[in-house]
């Protein structure tokens, strides 16, 4: 969430960058203009009322003290006003207060200024490309060919317990991503950040703490009766360890991992691009947070970067690198990296990784505030970013890696599947 004092010194400036989202939000800035404004003003007027009440008190113990009950009584009629004022006062501000609350939800994160300007993910630039595509063997599959005839996923299973969109991995498959888990989780610890077993189902307050509500509430699957939302990603139960929670500034920067299932609606996705491991309703994905100085939020998303990179080194796969445009951008992000790899056997791109830093639009819904050396309180940066999501990682790695002998594994992860081939 921006925040208010912000958006009312740099209301010209706030319009313009959104603008970078193809967004025209004069109207709703000025709305929260306002509603600050008539906030403010009715808070000074509360104030100034309950000052007066106060002493209007004092003067009443006075003349009590002194024998002046008549004096005493015409002011104790002034009390009874005030009372009323006061009440009326505090239900105006509270009103006003939910009412600006409501429409600073509604406002997302200002781009950074390297955010390129651009409507769909056509206008994304690419910034980095690395590895070599490799040439298939003639007759060579997509994935979700692949994963029947070696009988290691199984879409039609799921479909039956579940729905589409929900497979079951078996034998080499299911192992094959246990190996993924465990090798990027060790990747991960071994870069300093400390892992965490976190719930999967999380409250609205949480859901709001990250930024995924209200703005993405028809893509998360809720369960009405408790009131609880299924995670789309371990970035909300992970970032949301630190709300409402006041760090010193030596304690930064604070790394974090855990590896969860996640659980997305993705209505309206159908068609050939999502077929296979492409889209999922639950996947496996291993996540990175870090929560950081705000002088620093931005070097450490170069280092998350360069972290994802030497992952898919490892890994051999052919991958790019696209800093997306305004348009495409998540509604909470500054400024976010997609990282890619290439399906040989689809001939396309297909995007594994986001890297973002949200500055302080998700610290300022969670009240995660560092003190500094003087005892001043600010507000953290967070960042996170996908380390990596397993769906398409091992489309990538079937389809790539794929022989007329079966399946090779990538010579990293062998240590932990214990085969070297799926055949």
């Amino acid at each position: 969430m921006l925040q208010v004092t912000y958006i009312r010194e740099n209301k010209e400036d706030v319009i313009k960058r959104l603008a970078k989202r193809n967004i025209d939000a004069k109207d709703l800035v000025e709305l929260v203009v306002e509603l600050d404004e008539k906030r403010r003003a009715t808070q000074v007027e509360l104030d100034n009322i309950l000052a007066e009440s106060n002493k209007v008190s004092k003067d009443i113990g006075a003349l009590m003290k002194n024998g002046e009950k008549a004096k005493a009584e015409i002011l104790k009629e002034k009390t009874a006003q005030f009372k009323e004022q006061t009440k009326e006062l505090t239900e105006t501000l509270n009103t006003v207060a939910t009412q600006l609350q409501d429409e600073l939800y509604k406002l997302p994160n200002i781009p950074a200024e390297i955010v390129p300007v651009g409507k769909t993910p056509e206008e994304n630039i690419n910034i980095f490309e690395e590895g070599e595509i490799p040439k298939l063997h003639q007759g060579a599959l997509p994935h979700w060919e692949l994963v029947k005839k070696y009988d290691i996923i199984d879409f039609d299973l799921g479909a039956k317990i579940t729905g589409a969109g929900f497979p079951v991995y078996k034998g080499k498959g299911a192992k094959l991503q246990r190996a993924l888990i465990t090798y990027f989780l060790d990747k991960n610890t071994d870069a300093g950040y400390q892992e965490f077993q976190v719930p999967h189902l999380v409250n609205e307050a949480s859901g709001y703490g990250t930024g995924q509500l209200p703005d993405k509430e028809g893509q998360m699957y809720h369960a009405t009766e408790d009131n609880l939302y299924l995670i789309p990603t371990a970035e909300v139960p992970v970032t949301n360890l630190f709300r409402d929670v006041l760090v010193t500034e030596n304690e930064l920067p604070i790394l974090c991992t855990a590896y969860t299932p996640c659980f997305r609606r993705e209505a309206g996705s159908y068609g050939s691009h999502v077929r296979g491991l492409n889209r999922l309703h639950q996947f496996d994905k291993v996540e990175i947070v870090r929560v950081e100085h705000p002088d620093n939020s931005y070097t450490a998303l170069d280092g998350m970067v360069e972290h994802v990179k030497e992952i898919l080194r490892e890994l051999k796969l052919p991958y790019r690198i696209l800093r997306l445009c305004g348009g495409d951008m998540g509604f909470a992000a500054a400024l976010t990296y997609d990282f890619e790899v290439f399906s040989t056997a689809q001939d396309r791109w297909l995007e594994i990784s986001s890297v973002s830093n949200f500055e302080t639009f998700q610290s300022n819904r969670l009240k995660l505030r560092f003190k500094d050396k003087e005892g001043k309180n600010h507000l953290a940066h967070t960042l996170n970013g996908s380390s990596l999501a397993l769906p398409r990682v091992l489309a990538g790695i079937i389809e790539n890696y794929q022989t007329p002998e079966g399946i090779v594994i990538p010579e990293v992860l062998r240590k932990y599947t214990g085969f070297d081939i799926i055949n």
